[in-house]
């Protein structure tokens, strides 16, 4: 529903600017985006962070590339607006890897236009996002000379290996990183086209089950019947956490899940969805169980065990009668509020240890592990950022209490007690970690626009 949003006069010289523009802040998108920085290979890394400190630095912040055990975070502070809030923008500058090739029209880090898109790995996650945050920066510094309120620049190099050293570093930097509240401008917007505010995002325990029945594979028919095999050990053991209606029966998992309050409930409620379109969509005949569990809720309110994968015995062509000796599955558990990864494997260490006697088994970290976050829909600066998404894209936003994913949120809203909120830009079938990652053009200008109409929203509030 398009809203009738008085746009102030700076504002609006500021959207003029965005608008004359175009054309340009569309060409200097697509270089950027042709620099790789993939995280998990060490390529083009620290390139691209020294980019990015030189587009800062130009932007008259103080700039750095600060050093960590892993890829450096790129910091950028330009504070000076008294009495006005401090804003925290995060991105990550890293992408996935491209792979597989093949499966790409045209290649990854050669962006191309086709139907009103730009498809280039890392368009949409997170490079065209928060290269639109710079823009509006710029945009309100080339109109008015100064911005309406204070900012800090954080983009991480390591969000897609799982931000491992995050927390470490927002902890050991705090006195550099005093905010008053965090936007990350990440994610896809509703299938619908539609924007939305997200106020939480799921955390996240990775987790692999070794069973070992035996000091090596053995023949199937010679010790079939005597030797226990690895692999039923470890379907038998997975079939204890999960049972028939869909529902995670690990003891003790649930017990920190905090209930939604009445407004998430509400919000959750009032989304819109077509489950026939997503089923449609995903080729899926169902839902998965619980099947009388709301879509919403499901994203939002409960925690998920997911099998990734499971490796044992022999998977190749033809036939070899072995009977395997050690099973592996790879799982995660995604986690909502107040769950904390080492609770959630806790709590599979002990189920392991009660259901699966039979053999050793290990219950191994993967090293993935992140925490859920959440903000309360009634926060003081929620209105302020439902406005200015209101402002700039002429429609109410929808009010998301969490998602499915998983952002390291909490590392804000837990070592630094700010409250955190993520304004996505990115089309619904962005294609992020897949071959062909697009982002329409038309939602990247959108970008820079709500990002220009949070900083002016925000330089009208007093601290």
């Amino acid at each position: 529903m398009t809203e009738d949003t008085e746009i102030p006069d700076t504002l609006a010289a500021v959207f003029d600017y965005i608008e004359a523009n175009r054309d340009d802040h569309l060409r200097r998108v697509i270089d950027y985006v042709k620099h790789p920085s993939i995280s998990a290979h060490d390529i083009g890394i620290r390139e691209v962070a020294a980019m990015l400190v030189e587009h800062l630095s130009g932007l008259g912040f103080e700039a750095e590339a600060v050093p960590t055990s892993g890829h450096p975070m790129v910091l950028g502070h330009r504070c000076e607006a008294p009495g006005k809030p401090t804003v925290l923008l995060y991105g990550h500058y890293d992408v996935q890897p491209p792979d597989p090739l093949e499966a790409w029209i045209t290649p990854p880090f050669e962006p191309t236009i086709r139907d009103g898109r730009i498809y280039a790995r890392g368009i949409g996650d997170n490079k065209g996002q928060h290269f639109a945050q710079l823009l509006a920066l710029e945009a309100h510094l080339k109109v008015t000379g100064t911005l309406p309120c204070n900012v800090i620049f954080l983009l991480e190099g390591e969000e897609e290996i799982g931000s491992p050293r995050i927390a470490e570093f927002v902890g050991a930097h705090a006195d550099r990183l005093k905010a008053d509240l965090v936007v990350t401008a990440d994610g896809p917007l509703h299938p619908s086209g539609r924007p939305i505010v997200t106020f939480g995002v799921r955390g996240m325990a990775g987790f692999e089950l070794v069973v070992k029945t035996g000091r090596t594979d053995a023949h199937s028919g010679n010790h079939g019947g005597t030797m226990p095999n690895a692999l039923w050990t470890l379907v038998h053991l997975l079939g204890t956490m999960k049972d028939a209606e869909g529902r995670i029966t690990i003891e003790g998992l649930h017990d920190p899940v905090r209930p939604p309050t009445n407004a998430e409930r509400a919000a959750a409620d009032s989304l819109p969805v077509d489950v026939p379109a997503y089923l449609e969509s995903m080729g899926l005949g169902r839902l998965d169980a619980p099947a009388d569990r709301p879509f919403h809720d499901r994203l939002m309110f409960h925690p998920t065990l997911t099998i990734n994968g499971i490796h044992g015995g022999y998977g190749g062509p033809g036939t070899k009668t072995v009977l395997p000796a050690e099973a592996i599955a790879k799982c995660d558990i995604r986690l909502v509020p107040d769950m904390t990864p080492e609770q959630a494997v806790a709590c599979v260490r002990a189920h392991v240890e009660k259901h699966a006697p039979e053999g050793e088994v290990e219950v191994v970290m993967s090293g993935s592990g992140m925490l859920p976050s959440r903000t309360s829909l009634d926060n003081r600066f929620a209105s302020a950022i439902v406005d200015a998404v209101r402002t700039a894209r002429g429609v109410e936003p929808y009010l998301y209490p969490s998602i499915g994913g998983s952002l390291p949120d909490y590392a804000f809203t837990k070592t630094l007690g700010l409250p955190a909120f993520v304004t996505p830009y990115a089309n619904a079938d962005e294609a992020n970690h897949a071959p062909n990652e697009n982002l329409e053009i038309s939602l990247f200008h959108d970008g820079i626009r709500t990002g220009a109409a949070l900083l002016d929203r925000l330089g009208r509030m007093s601290i």
